[in-house]
């Protein structure tokens, strides 16, 4: 059996580290690099080192950006009553896309979980609570996803929040609890931005709005 040349075998490796990305998909990925143009290979290696150097959290709601604020946060046309707690940038791009939804953010850069060692102070919620605290919102959206660590944070910073003249809502169950925000469609998301609810009492609103 003809053994890989060493520099095959490292980028080889280096993409089995990536998420999704098997052996055999690793091979795809290596092969189909080493026919295509040198111009080509590079402009990969290009983007992702002009990605690493350039990109960083946005000053204000942790999302990614290339300058001390992102584009969401320097849109002026937002609705600055509302803002949308999610875990992660790929949350809030999901949201983004149903179009359903033009207010603000606050990405958390994770959730609580005391099992893999995650506390409230590896996680942005200082940084949101002192925003609330001295912001001028009238709705905070909890869009952790609908998993135990998503509720527990969503409960966990709700707690923090109390006594904050604000109405807290989250999500409608339309998501499967157990799911998240990255894998449903934009129909989904749509529906849950929609009709979301109020995050200390859902029962109670689901009621209300079934006696209507």
């Amino acid at each position: 059996m003809t053994e890989l040349t060493e520099s095959v075998a490292k980028t080889m490796k280096e993409f089995e580290r990536l998420p999704g990305v098997g052996k055999k998909s690793a091979e795809r990925i290596v092969y189909h690099l080493l026919k295509v143009s040198k111009e080509e290979a590079l402009a990969l290696s290009d983007a992702i080192r002009a990605m690493k150097e350039n990109i960083r959290y946005c000053k204000r709601c942790f999302n990614l950006a290339e300058d001390d604020l992102c584009e969401i946060c320097r849109d002026e046309r937002r609705d600055a009553s509302v803002l949308c707690v999610v875990e992660q940038p790929r949350d809030l791009i999901a949201l983004e896309k149903t179009g359903m939804y033009r207010g603000q953010y606050h990405v958390l850069l994770g959730r609580l979980s005391p099992l893999d060692g995650v506390s409230p102070d590896q996680l942005t919620i200082e940084q949101l609570v002192k925003r609330v605290k001295t912001g001028a919102f009238k709705e905070l959206i909890m869009a952790t996803n609908p998993t135990v660590e998503g509720d527990g944070t969503a409960l966990a910073i709700t707690n923090r929040l109390q006594g904050v003249p604000i109405k807290i809502t989250r999500l409608a169950r339309g998501i499967t609890t157990g799911s998240t925000l990255e894998f449903a469609n934009n129909e989904m998301l749509a529906d849950a931005i929609s009709c979301r609810q109020s995050f200390n009492n859902p029962e109670k609103g689901a009621l209300e709005e079934k006696e209507e």
